[in-house]
């Protein structure tokens, strides 16, 4: 009788941890479901791993960061992860539902976080691996609307409020306190000016500018009104009185003084940790049919990692694979894809 129930129990205890492992394996699968990840061949980026973060409604930062991810994972050796905004009903990627990124606990096996979101309003257990990674002295590069990155409407009471965009302290939220600035206006007019960036001669010679000479892209110049002592300037942009590239520049004061387009700064946490952060105001996913704004970014990412030494006059940017860009518009995003749409190949 003991035999059999000792059989009995070492039975039930199989099953259990089956059972278990099963779970946490389905779990953990469920989990991997909701980003995209891209291991890096050969290249100096070899160990090191960019995470993304994207969720905004209007600029198709869900297409343009895999893109630029495959392209530094390929070309560069880095270890790439994107992040989205995702439905929780079908787990499809939902740029306007605005309360949900999974995974943003990969922030912790970070050496950079790129930021592309706008007026998210994350739970706090989702909010709180990217201000963690803010405060780590860890380097950073924000995009377009990652300067009015968060908005807290309906959860003010979250310990996260105050980096929404318009808080008073600190002001201008999460986005002027790292990046510089926060959301001001769009000094361009946004769908029938365009925007062209231009190398501020003071910084000609440095690493980060490197083959960046023909920088153009279709979205506007934002304002910007805010930014720090410490905040380098190294494009100004400049508005251009049309939607294509061989427009000629607006002539007045849209463009005299210029806006400043992309800047370099060093932002000190709660820790008082100084990361190196790279922030432009471009960043559509039409803009990065720009491989001049392309080679911006992948040397962004090599000056943000301290690694200028591997910064080429040309590097390759080429596309992995085929770059089809959604033009920008609220409500414009492609329905019903998910992370592995966004897999190498496809």
């Amino acid at each position: 009788m003991m035999r059999l129930l000792r059989t009995l129990l070492v039975c039930i205890c199989f099953v259990s941890s089956v059972i278990v492992f099963a779970m946490c394996h389905a779990s953990s699968m469920w989990a991997a479901d909701h980003w995209v990840s891209y291991q890096g061949k050969h290249g100096p980026g070899q160990g090191k791993h960019i995470v993304f973060v994207t969720g905004d409604d209007e600029y198709r930062s869900e297409e343009a960061m895999p893109m630029l991810a495959k392209i530094l994972a390929i070309r560069h050796g880095f270890r790439c992860t994107v992040l989205f905004a995702i439905h929780p009903e079908d787990g499809t990627i939902t740029p306007d539902y605005q309360q949900n990124i999974p995974g943003t606990s990969v922030l912790d096996d970070a050496d950079l976080m790129v930021l592309f979101t706008r007026f998210r309003e994350l739970p706090d257990e989702q909010m709180k691996p990217i201000v963690d990674y803010a405060n780590s002295g860890k380097p950073m590069i924000g995009l377009r609307t990652s300067t009015h990155a968060f908005n807290y409407g309906k959860n003010k009471g979250s310990v996260y409020a105050k980096y929404s965009f318009n808080s008073k302290d600190p002001s201008g939220g999460f986005g002027q306190l790292v990046f510089g600035d926060t959301w001001v206006n769009h000094h361009g007019h946004h769908g029938s000016q365009s925007t062209r960036g231009v190398i501020n001669e003071a910084f000609a010679s440095h690493p980060i500018v490197q083959g960046c000479e023909d920088v153009w892209g279709p979205s506007d110049v934002y304002g910007i009104i805010h930014l720090p002592e410490n905040a380098k300037v190294v494009l100004w942009g400049q508005v251009i009185d049309g939607m294509k590239a061989k427009d000629p520049p607006i002539v007045g004061k849209q463009n005299n003084p210029m806006m400043p387009l992309a800047w370099m700064r060093e932002y000190a946490g709660d820790t008082g940790k100084n990361s190196r952060v790279f922030c432009t105001t471009m960043g559509a996913s039409v803009d990065f049919q720009s491989a001049g704004l392309r080679r911006l970014f992948a040397n962004a990412c090599y000056w943000c990692l301290e690694m200028e030494q591997h910064i080429l006059q040309s590097a390759n940017v080429d596309y992995v694979d085929p770059y089809r860009p959604s033009f920008f518009g609220f409500g414009a995003y492609q329905k019903g894809l998910k992370p592995a749409d966004f897999a190498l190949g496809k």
